[in-house]
């Protein structure tokens, strides 16, 4: 069971602006933290955090983590990447560095402070999996020199170093690995597929399925997922991860598009295109660890979770 811990703190969120970041800094600010957030803007938007930025325990600063930054905060979490593979293979090597170098300088800093700090890890570090589903103790089937290693081989690498400065340094941390995560303020050109298939259905556009639409993904909505960012947070220094995080429920990309269709109201058709490299056939998370450590489940169903989302892009871009 989680331990819970004083909330009157300063706290940096680093890719505060971005999809999860948004959310994150939203909710912590509703538990009474100050919040600093952290981003260049790459993927993340200022339009995400205009509703916070009249609070004024709220603070902004535009940075990009591959360099050091020196403030004073009491915890951290490392939300700075970007993660979909439209943005993470526009600058591979950028993607890489953010997700090494960053995390060097997010420990070094947690290091100065003796600050906690969560690294928000992928599932996309188990590969094309043959463990399904995936517990933690899987090591991955991840290819390092393909399309998708700058994002797989960086969030490994970063595992790597969030565990040495522990061992070594004593640092106390986190590790969450993401499953895929919707809900409002995705990037609606990011390429994850449930923005895709929104975006392609409210236009009324050809919905693109990519192989034979049986590869499977399992999708948390967002607030499910912060809950669980939180409530590990609250644990104690022993439990350090990495833990899963997502919903395991699991859906084929076909299941995904027809719910898509039925709740838009859309007429959109579907088309079929060759499956991109190293694309995973199969992602379900097992939540085994985290339902005992956080008695911590999503509770949010699929069908409910994306008629929120769906509103959200009906209202912000077909207004």
């Amino acid at each position: 069971m989680t331990t819970l811990r004083g909330y009157n703190k300063r706290i940096m969120v680093t890719g505060g602006a971005g999809f999860l970041g948004s959310h994150l800094c939203e909710r912590l600010l509703a538990r009474g933290c100050e919040v600093l957030c952290i981003d260049n803007y790459f993927t993340g938007s200022r339009e995400n955090i205009a509703h916070l930025l009249d609070d004024r325990r709220f603070e902004v600063i535009r940075h990009d983590v591959t360099f050091p930054l020196y403030v004073e905060v009491d915890e951290i979490y490392n939300l700075a990447c970007p993660a979909s593979p439209v943005h993470y293979q526009h600058d591979p090597v950028q993607t890489t560095k953010t997700s090494v170098h960053g995390a060097i300088n997010v420990l070094g800093l947690a290091k100065r402070l003796n600050a906690r700090i969560l690294q928000a890890s992928t599932s996309e570090v188990y590969g094309d999996p043959s463990v399904h589903p995936q517990p933690e103790e899987y090591w991955g089937n991840v290819n390092p020199i393909g399309p998708r290693a700058c994002y797989d081989e960086g969030k490994r690498c970063a595992e790597t170093l969030f565990f040495d400065y522990h061992r070594q340094h004593r640092l106390s941390i986190k590790v969450v690995r993401i499953f895929n995560t919707y809900g409002p303020r995705m990037h609606p050109n990011d390429g994850r597929v449930v923005s895709n298939f929104i975006m392609q259905a409210l236009r009324g556009e050809p919905i693109t399925i990519y192989g034979d639409g049986s590869q499977t993904r399992s999708f948390c909505y967002v607030d499910d997922l912060i809950e669980g960012f939180i409530r590990f947070m609250d644990t104690a220094p022993e439990h350090t991860g990495p833990l899963n995080l997502g919903n395991p429920g699991e859906f084929t990309m076909l299941e995904l598009a027809e719910k898509i269709l039925r709740l838009t109201g859309s007429s959109s058709t579907l088309v079929h295109r060759e499956l991109p490299q190293d694309d995973p056939k199969q992602r379900r998370p097992d939540i085994t660890r985290a339902k005992a450590l956080l008695d911590w489940e999503p509770r949010v169903p699929l069908d409910d979770g994306l008629e929120r989302t769906i509103a959200y892009f009906r209202k912000r871009f077909f207004a």
